[in-house]
């Protein structure tokens, strides 16, 4: 039996079928991405044979994913239907809703890309790597742009990156709002507020259908100011007395630009860390988003070169990413910078879910060093840019939906806001609880949940896209928790013999070398049993190999490497 809507079961949409034809002068969504977990986000509207994209984000791999670079959105479902993709429309330049661009682009590149000047400013440098020249068609909030059959609406949110938008997509089978990330500062530092009075004058018209940030729905009030994170930093700044390092997403404009404001103030000189700190803060200022003081700047060759106590460095690495510039001085390994005790290092950023452990392992390595860390745990060096439930609720009661799909978050995120939604009168069964791959159709001014597409994860590993599968992964789980045994023996078939004695290899299982000597001559023995009671085959001896040295490591150690059988005949 179905739960009824806004009440799943545990795994609500294993049952879904694939979806039946769109019911002419319907609006279907299908979510690629973003629902169920914190990043990769993507929505696909289909009407009337035209379909348009709202974000196109990556999904950063977690420790199980071993090798990963990125996880994509799976673009199977429709790929044999990009000629009728009339725009990807994107809300904000962050990676998890612009970072899959390039990847959708390799299969049409000229899908024309909609979104604010900073927001395709950062695309249009992320797609000049990968050697595209996109169509991109500029808006700004209060803006309309016609996509096909889509009509675009754009209004301003504020978010933890400029010029971020909400869009609300008119057709005749109603109205979709789809609200991007966003929060509600009363104070922000570019003093862009999110425009509540757009939503309420499209609620007034109806919303058939709300898409809501949930990535906050957990967390009870409203949102802290970005203003109250200045006097912290300067705080910070003025009881450093050695060289201060301050870590922050690399779009992050307002904390960047507050950072800069503290520079100035105490009299060190800046300077960027990372390559996409450094061309996103150059894209920034180009466009008057970042102000720099005459004089502010200083070469990292420079800044390395002058006394600790005049420099500030702003580097990225602030998820504990490896090869991130922090992760790397944390390491010891960075090629220019070398973490010295009493340097102060400010983690002004949120923990991305599942990247605790990345980034506890990095504020550790740091202090083993003999740094002073500073992160949100500690101190207030960072605000959410994501509504809270106080927010959210306001929204609701705000835009009065007649459906809302709660988007952008881990299942507990969607249920949380699920029961915000309920709080404020809507109904359950107004209430959409979908994840990847669920499909809904808007008929009527109802929206219904009505199947499921199959989608997958599409890993990128180096250049190589979509080559690596779960097979691969547990393949390499395995080689990392338990290492792998390799075992060679040579047969002459017509005599049924064994003519060189069984070599054994092992890497990552055990630092004793005679760890393997008693399974040699079981292995032999059941070879030699093997041979004389069927006719030789390779294959089949391999897999003799591999269940007699598998049965007796775990007999013995209690553990199941890798073992990889080679029979060679003569």
């Amino acid at each position: 039996m179905t739960p009824p809507t806004g009440q799943p079961a545990l795994q609500p949409h294993l049952g879904l079928q694939a979806p039946p034809p769109l019911p002419r002068g319907g609006l279907r969504v299908m979510a690629l991405g973003g629902l169920g977990e914190i990043g990769r986000n993507m929505a696909v509207l289909e009407f009337d044979g035209q379909l348009m994209v709202i974000d196109c984000g990556v999904l950063f791999p977690e420790a199980d994913q071993p090798g990963v670079d990125l996880i994509l959105p799976d673009f199977g479902v429709i790929e044999h239907r990009l000629h009728e993709i009339t725009a990807v429309v994107l809300t904000h330049g962050h990676e998890d809703h612009i970072g899959a661009v390039p990847y959708l682009l390799r299969l049409r590149k000229d899908i024309p890309l909609v979104g604010s000047r900073f927001t395709l400013a950062l695309v249009k440098a992320k797609l000049r790597e990968h050697r595209i020249d996109p169509v991109l068609v500029e808006v700004a909030a209060g803006d309309d742009h016609l996509a096909g059959a889509f009509h675009c609406e754009f209004i301003s949110v504020n978010h933890s990156i400029p010029d971020a938008l909400a869009v609300a997509v008119h057709t005749p089978a109603g109205t979709l709002v789809h609200t991007g990330d966003f929060k509600m500062d009363q104070l922000p530092l570019d003093g862009v507020l999110t425009d509540l009075g757009a939503f309420a004058r499209l609620g007034v018209e109806g919303i058939d259908l709300l898409l809501a940030d949930s990535t906050n729905a957990e967390v009870p009030g409203f949102v802290t100011s970005e203003r109250s994170i200045g006097p912290v930093l300067d705080d910070v700044f003025e009881r450093a007395t050695q060289r201060l390092i301050v870590s922050s997403f690399a779009s992050h404009v307002h904390r960047i630009q507050q950072v800069l404001d503290c520079a100035a103030k105490h009299g060190r000189k800046a300077a960027f860390v990372g390559r996409s700190m450094v061309r996103n803060m150059g894209v920034a200022q180009d466009l008057g988003l970042l102000h720099v003081p005459p004089g502010l700047m200083v070469k990292l060759d420079e800044a390395t070169a002058m006394p600790p106590e005049q420099v500030v460095l702003i580097s990225t690495g602030s998820q504990g990413e490896p090869l991130s510039a922090l992760g790397r001085m944390a390491r010891g390994d960075h090629h220019q910078i070398t973490i010295e005790a009493g340097d102060t290092i400010i983690l002004a950023s949120s923990l991305v879910p599942g990247n605790e452990t990345s980034v506890y392992k990095v504020i550790n390595q740091l202090a083993r060093l003999g740094a002073t860390v500073v992160h949100k745990e500690t101190a207030k060096v960072h605000v959410s840019g994501h509504a809270p439930a106080g927010e959210l609720r306001t929204l609701i009661n705000v835009a009065k939906p007649r459906h809302l799909m709660p988007v952008h978050g881990e299942w507990r995120h969607l249920r949380a806001h699920a029961a915000l939604a309920e709080q404020t009168g809507m109904r359950r069964d107004q209430i959409l609880l979908a994840e990847d791959g669920v499909v809904v159709d808007l008929v009527d001014g109802k929206a219904t949940i009505v199947g499921s597409v199959p989608i997958g994860n599409v890993y990128v590993d180096g250049l190589n896209v979509g080559d690596v599968g779960e097979e691969s992964l547990q393949a390499r789980r395995i080689l990392g928790d338990e290492g792998f045994v390799a075992l060679t023996v040579v047969i002459e078939p017509s005599t049924r013999t064994i003519v060189r004695p069984v070599h054994l290899t092992a890497r990552g299982f055990s630092d004793d070398p005679g760890a393997f000597d008693e399974v040699l001559t079981l292995v032999e023995k059941e070879l030699g049993r093997a041979m004389e009671d069927a006719s030789v085959d390779a294959h089949r001896l391999s897999q003799v190999i591999r269940r007699t040295v598998g049965k007796w490591v775990s007999d013995k150690y209690r553990r199941r490497p890798m073992i990889i059988p080679t029979v060679l005949e003569v």
